[in-house]
């Protein structure tokens, strides 16, 4: 009588199972890395470019040092908004490296909130989104309706308005 060995039915670590996104076909993967690593080298260019141009008009605005207030003022407001568009781009720099990470990890290209995969065309709009059309639909209206609500129904507050 031959023995028979009953194979062990063990549950597969996390790490070993194969990511949703292992069904990603090879050609959409390498296309959406490309796509991301081009907007990735684009928005480092940009940003290093501002980075440059705030530099050397810093540099030549000190050269210059005789401002009155108003310019001295608008000089300010200027270097205020360069340094909010390099804040934004090196924003979406970031947002890009997590993308890549996301594609690497086999979870990019689908929805955070359904899980369904994301449309291409929606990808090579906007390359790091994180959710379907639909569900960035749904959660830019609970937004909104949660800020009128605020504005219709404020919250009370911790101090009293004595000046009525």
């Amino acid at each position: 009588m031959k023995a028979t060995t009953t194979p062990k039915t063990e549950k597969p670590d996390k790490a070993e199972a194969p990511p949703r996104g292992a069904l990603m076909n090879q050609s959409r993967h390498d296309d959406l890395k490309r796509i991301l690593e081009e907007r990735k080298r684009e928005m480092l260019s940009e940003v290093q470019e501002k980075i440059r141009d705030v530099r050397t008009e810093s540099s030549t605005a000190k050269a210059n040092d005789v401002l009155d207030a108003g310019e001295s003022s608008e000089a300010d407001i200027q270097e205020d908004i360069e340094f909010a568009l390099i804040q934004m781009k090196a924003e979406t720099l970031n947002k890009i490296n997590e993308a890549l990470t996301r594609l690497e990890e086999g979870t990019y290209g689908y929805c955070f909130e359904c899980g369904a995969e994301i449309s291409e065309r929606r990808l090579r709009a906007l390359p790091f989104a994180v959710r379907c059309k639909d569900c960035e639909e749904a959660r830019e209206m609970a937004a909104e309706r949660a800020r009128l609500h605020s504005q219709r129904h404020p919250s009370s507050s911790l101090f009293f308005d004595f000046s009525r």
